[in-house]
């Protein structure tokens, strides 16, 4: 059976089919994560007990996760940019470091013009200089980087699988 990459690079070797129900569970958890089963129960027409069985499922299988989501501006993080990192060597050892990094939220290799793609979060531009100039582009294999300030962010979501 061919290997899948799912959340944060883990392999899954097995697709699973969500339910109506599964699907208003995610959907009701998106919403609220820290909503109590007595209270999830109904509104996807179940009991608490089944529902804790099957968000335990859901979780246990890796279909999804509850976690806390910050502001960056609240932490005082108001840089945010995409850093597009072209690489002359090991591919995944260079996203490996990249990932290492505090500021980097999310790192993707690619096929296409760069590599390496990751999202960073930054106090300001001189954080953003100093971690591309003296970090990024000092990690062996890192051949250049092209940086993309975001400039606003349009749409965010978590919901996929769920519509």
């Amino acid at each position: 059976m061919n290997k899948l990459t799912g959340a944060a690079g883990s392999e899954r070797s097995e697709v699973f089919k969500l339910d109506t129900v599964d699907r208003a569970i995610i959907s009701a958890s998106q919403i609220d994560g820290r909503m109590s089963y007595a209270e999830l129960g109904p509104r996807v027409g179940m009991s608490q007990a089944a529902v804790r069985q099957r968000v335990n499922r859901l979780i246990d299988r890796g279909v999804m996760q509850v976690v806390a989501v910050t502001d960056p501006l609240s932490l005082g993080l108001s840089t945010q940019a995409m850093v597009g990192i072209t690489v002359s060597g090991d591919v995944r050892a260079v996203a490996a470091a990249v990932a290492d990094l505090v500021e980097a939220e999310y790192v993707l290799i690619t096929a296409g013009r760069f590599d390496v793609l990751a999202e960073v979060l930054c106090e300001d531009n001189d954080a953003l200089l100093t971690l591309v100039n003296d970090r990024i582009l000092q990690i062996d294999g890192v051949a250049s980087t092209e940086v993309s300030p975001v400039l606003k962010m349009e749409k965010l979501t978590f919901s996929w699988g769920t519509g």
